[in-house]
């Protein structure tokens, strides 16, 4: 099995930045993509950002050019760095694994409150 923790939310005042950490712990053998969702009140989760185990990186429309992904394969770690938040970036924010391109494993979330 395999655990995720987000790390690293918080509240920031609009054009503030934060960075977002995921640890992954437990039976790690064929960790392959990795990713951040967000999910607000009543509403999907959605896709924020992806990095697959080779680097190769998509991002959702609304934060192209504002957030960075990145991963530390070695240490099983991930990363979101976000800079020129918006009010409307607030939300939980959610850390994913796959596992043989077929499991897939959450974190609990982290709150990022941007609000001035």
């Amino acid at each position: 099995q395999v655990q995720l923790a987000e790390s690293g939310g918080g509240l920031v005042q609009p054009g503030g930045s934060l960075e977002l950490s995921c640890a992954a712990s437990g039976d790690m053998r064929n960790l392959n993509n990795m990713g951040w969702y967000r999910q607000g009140p009543g509403m999907v989760r959605e896709l924020v950002a992806q990095i697959s185990r080779t680097g190769s990186i998509r991002y959702a429309d609304f934060v192209q050019g504002r957030f960075t992904i990145s991963r530390d394969s070695a240490k099983n770690t991930m990363a979101l760095q976000m800079t020129n938040l918006k009010i409307e970036d607030t939300d939980v924010y959610y850390c994913s694994a796959v596992i043989d391109y077929s499991l897939e494993y959450w974190g609990q979330g982290t709150q990022v409150t941007v609000s001035s």
